[in-house]
């Protein structure tokens, strides 16, 4: 990071400037995560056809809703540690581990790959916890696990519909 005048320098709040840019570092991840998903989510709310349309509509739009509410939430978080948010596609491709989903897949294909794309975002968001701790960073760890509960929970339930 270079040596220009900003917020960053003048924080004082018990985390090291290395280790407020670290945590922000894997937050940018999880935000380009969350984002991507978030997309996804829409995406499908917006093409799901067949036999459980109106299930899937209003389960994809709950999901989201909650993702898009979940983006300020990180964003937020990656400001009062000292650094910018990503908010640019170019930047959320580079950093998200989720990859984009090509054309409209079937209904069911769609639940797969939201498993996968909620799995991804929990994995990044425990993936921080050791760094978090060690630097003492209990909002951060609050916003982790409250992240994990919501990422594990919807995964299970549309793990569910793929039972038969």
């Amino acid at each position: 990071m270079s040596k220009t005048k900003s917020a960053d320098s003048s924080i004082n709040i018990g985390i090291s400037a290395a280790e407020r840019k670290e945590i922000s570092r894997g937050l940018s991840a999880l935000l380009a995560d969350s984002y991507t998903l978030y997309l996804m989510t829409h995406n499908f709310h917006w093409n799901v056809t067949g036999p459980q349309f109106n299930s899937l509509h209003l389960m994809f739009m709950a999901q989201y809703t909650e993702q898009w509410n979940a983006l300020d939430i990180i964003a937020e978080r990656i400001r009062a540690l000292g650094h910018a948010a990503p908010g640019t596609y170019k930047e959320f491709v580079k950093l998200a581990s989720i990859k984009e989903v090509d054309g409209v897949p079937k209904a069911t294909k769609m639940v797969r790959h939201l498993v996968e794309a909620q799995e991804a975002t929990a994995r990044t968001a425990r993936s921080l916890f050791p760094l978090v701790e060690k630097a003492h960073d209990q909002p951060t760890a609050d916003l982790l696990t409250q992240r994990l509960e919501v990422h594990e929970k919807t995964a299970w339930m549309l793990r569910s519909l793929l039972e038969t």
